[in-house]
């Protein structure tokens, strides 16, 4: 632009020195008349055709500065856009990070729980590895015991027999009369400590079997509700798992949303919270009226969101454990069970 006006300055320029050259020719003669007048004709084709060659330039000036905005205007939105990709491409590694954190705590929860079951399965295993091996014993021994009565009985009738035969031929010697008896008298005394033997095991697998059956069994497994959002509320609430799909001992109680434990022992814990929604996500773990946990968890914008955790407790009979929402916190569960609260007695003290 600043080209453009400095050529335009020097065609008016041009021009007022054109003007003032016929103002000098009016005092002169008429051949400097006639010279002045054809330069003024010539020198007034020059500048018109100078200025249509400005004004070509300026044409050409304009078109270069609005390809130039153009270009400008692309680079702008160019950069606009990576911009955009780098927002997106930050928020999609934060959403990543978050969801490998719960992962995580997801895993370690799964490898807790996985080594509680390995070591119960096992002393399950060498329990009944016990009870079989004691079985089979017992098994054994009543099968040796039938097998030696049988034998005892055909002895025995041999043994009528020959006496039959030795009262009848009334020439066998009285000593070999005596060692029959002795020989009767200790089968005698061996049949009576195998039914004896037999009575104990049978005894001991029944005291087995009781045992077994006199020990307590605990564990329950419930959901929070159907209908969806669940606060935030502006104090704290006690939350009421209504949904009890099991409920082995009648330890945990719906209406209240208290588990109480029936016996002294060694108790596993876990709940699962879920929420989507911008906001604070939180679960507060009372024993007693006493907080022993509290977890959440704060999400700037909506989306799935869960987290887990469990708990490993001695109680004792009477201790309640119930779960809190905090105030301005929130949860959500449906038809699809997103959030739970479970626990099981491991074993009795």
């Amino acid at each position: 632009m600043r080209v453009v006006l400095g050529l335009l300055l020097l065609l008016l320029g041009l021009c007022g020195s054109g003007a003032q050259g016929e103002g000098g020719g009016l005092d002169e003669g008429g051949a400097v008349e006639e010279s002045s007048e054809q330069t003024t004709k010539q020198t007034t084709c020059d500048i018109w055709v100078e200025m249509r060659a400005l004004r070509d330039m300026v044409v050409e000036l304009k078109v270069e500065l609005r390809n130039m905005e153009a270009r400008v205007k692309d680079s702008e939105s160019q950069v606009n856009e990576l911009k955009t990709e780098l927002i997106l491409t930050k928020v999609q590694v934060e959403l990543l990070q978050r969801e490998n954190s719960v992962q995580a705590t997801q895993l370690i929860s799964l490898e807790t729980r996985l080594t509680a079951t390995e070591s119960k399965t096992s002393d399950l295993e060498k329990q009944n590895a016990d009870l079989q091996t004691r079985l089979s014993t017992s098994e054994s021994e009543l099968l040796v015991s039938k097998s030696r009565i049988d034998q005892l009985e055909r002895e025995n009738g041999v043994q009528a027999t020959q006496l039959i035969s030795l009262e009848t031929r009334l020439t066998a010697p009285e000593s070999k009369t005596s060692d029959l008896e002795k020989q009767n008298a200790d089968l005698q005394t061996r049949l009576s400590t195998s039914e004896s033997e037999l009575l104990v095991s049978k005894s001991r697998i029944d005291q087995l079997e009781r045992e077994n059956g006199e020990k307590p069994k605990v564990a329950f497994y419930t959901a929070l509700t159907n209908s969806r959002n669940v606060g935030p509320y502006n104090t704290d609430m006690t939350l009421k798992y209504s949904k009890v799909f099991t409920n082995i001992g009648n330890a945990y109680n719906p209406a209240t949303g208290f588990f109480t434990a029936p016996v002294k022992g060694v108790y596993y814990l876990q709940f699962t919270a879920f929420g989507y929604h911008a906001g604070s996500m939180g679960i507060q773990v009372y024993k007693n009226n006493q907080r022993i946990m509290y977890n959440d968890i704060w999400q700037s914008s909506g989306g799935d969101k869960y987290f887990t955790n469990s708990l490993v407790l001695e109680l004792i009979a009477g201790d309640e454990i119930h779960l809190v929402l905090p105030s301005g916190n929130f949860l959500y569960d449906d038809k699809d069970n997103y959030s739970t609260f479970s626990g099981a007695l491991l074993f009795p003290l």
